[in-house]
């Protein structure tokens, strides 16, 4: 691996912010573009880094690093989690730079949301995931998710939009 994984630095909350919404909006998972609601969310990494934990994988001497992607990794039911139940974790907002793809970056991102997971003694992970993100969907099947389709949801009755849950047991 050349790169590395690792809690975000402060400096780093508005690049993440900005490479999540410009991978989302670029990959079409926005239906509204730059209007859609969920826009000021996925730019706010300093508010999920305040109430849950983000990581980053970069690449670098720890001096200049270069962003390649982050996660949103939520320890446990609470203001970030959208299915996380007692004892669950859940991972949130996984994202690569186009750049970064094809390189393990995402994998590497969701296993260390598992290593977390399991050495806090978690039961199983949780996440959730548009349709469309085929590729996301590939890498969580590898590492053991499978879909949970009792747990899919809306985040709006006015949006044309079922997120697809999925779990993996630890």
């Amino acid at each position: 691996m050349d790169f590395t994984i690792r809690p975000i630095a402060a400096t780093e909350h508005e690049p993440l912010g900005e490479l999540t919404v410009q991978a989302y909006l670029g990959e079409g998972f926005l239906d509204h573009g730059e209007q859609d609601p969920y826009l000021p969310r996925l730019r706010d990494v300093g508010g999920r880094a305040a109430v849950a934990d983000v990581l980053v994988a970069v690449e670098g001497d720890g001096r200049g690093d270069r962003l390649l992607g982050g996660v949103t990794y939520v320890p446990e039911p609470g203001p970030m989690s959208d299915l996380a139940r007692d004892g669950e974790a859940e991972i949130r907002m996984l994202v690569v730079a186009p750049e970064a793809r094809r390189r393990g970056v995402g994998e590497a991102l969701a296993r260390a949301c598992l290593d977390r997971a399991r050495s806090a003694g978690r039961s199983a992970v949780v996440l959730c995931s548009q349709p469309r993100m085929r590729a996301a969907h590939r890498v969580y099947e590898r590492l053991g998710f499978r879909r949970d389709p009792e747990r899919d949801w809306s985040p709006d009755d006015k949006l044309d939009l079922l997120l697809a849950a999925y779990r993996l047991e630890l």
